[in-house]
């Protein structure tokens, strides 16, 4: 095995994976089809393994590959996190921070906070990850995170801003139509919104509210984002963030003395990145915005 292997070969490696083909990885990386079949070539020669075999579909990877995956990610991730940690040595808040939140936080909650950020710190760049995956912040796939749970992970710097309250809430719309139901009992004769797979907040909300079940006649969706857009549009009632409901006056809560749900909510970084300065400004940003937002 060669002791030096450069990351490009990585690089292409990992698009390969994402990509299953050549083609595809070479249109992603803005290489030629045949630069990156050399990168895999000279990949498997260095590492003296067969990372991938061809298959109808395309590009298969073998086991060696799918173990080596995560090892070459966490390559990438610490290649972006030194690119932007050196993008952050200029004069003042400058370079770039990337941040993690759920979606809906991500899309509903974080831009304002964001363009506020921006505004007072024009050389700062934000990359915002708008995911339900947690983002690993020890192998620097992110700087910051929005954690709807309390972290758990040492060398981390945590600060708890508030609890996230979610009802039920259905549209005006809906609530015309249908009736507004006066018990737990009565939402069987409802359209409920609801994850189409199961979820450890859907298991814990079974627990206080039993007919919130996936049998349940509903809608189903496993994109949070999807189920606002359903309550939104009228199709039934969901569980919404009550903050965000109070926003839009067609939004009617539902049941509020029957059900309530509270995430915990925490703004997170590397302890590593508590001298930096654009590290530091989103971090108190986030914390100062996200506690409002609980309020």
């Amino acid at each position: 095995m060669s002791d030096e292997i450069g990351w490009d070969l990585y690089r292409s490696f990992l698009g390969v994976l994402q990509a299953g083909s050549l083609s595809g990885a070479a249109r992603a990386l803005d290489l030629t089809q045949p630069t990156v079949g050399r990168h895999i070539s000279a990949l498997e020669r260095a590492l003296g393994l067969a990372l991938f075999t061809r298959s109808q579909t395309g590009l298969k990877a073998t086991d060696a590959a799918l173990e080596l995956r995560g090892h070459a990610e966490t390559m990438r991730s610490s290649a972006s996190a030194l690119r932007r940690a050196a993008e952050g040595h200029g004069v003042g808040v400058s370079g770039t921070v990337r941040v993690s939140a759920s979606e809906v936080i991500g899309v509903e909650v974080l831009p304002p906070i964001v363009a506020a950020l921006q505004a007072a710190h024009p050389a700062l760049k934000i990359e915002l990850v708008a995911t339900n995956r947690v983002q690993d912040l020890l192998r620097r796939e992110v700087d910051l995170a929005v954690r709807m749970t309390q972290p758990t992970q040492e060398l981390l710097v945590a600060r708890r801003v508030g609890h996230v309250a979610l009802g039920l809430h259905a549209h005006k719309r809906y609530l015309a139509r249908r009736g507004t139901p006066r018990t737990l009992d009565e939402l069987t004769e409802h359209t409920l919104i609801v994850h189409d797979e199961e979820t450890p907040f859907l298991r814990a909300a079974r627990k206080a509210l039993p007919v919130w079940s996936r049998a349940a006649l509903s809608i189903r969706t496993d994109s949070d984002l999807g189920q606002l857009a359903m309550i939104r549009a009228g199709a039934g009632i969901g569980v919404c963030q009550v903050a965000l409901a109070r926003r839009e006056p067609s939004l009617v809560r539902v049941l509020p003395k029957q059900f309530e749900h509270r995430l915990e909510t925490w703004i997170t970084m590397h302890e590593d990145l508590r001298n930096s300065r654009r590290c530091k400004v989103t971090f108190d940003a986030l914390v100062a915005g996200m506690a409002a937002h609980a309020r």
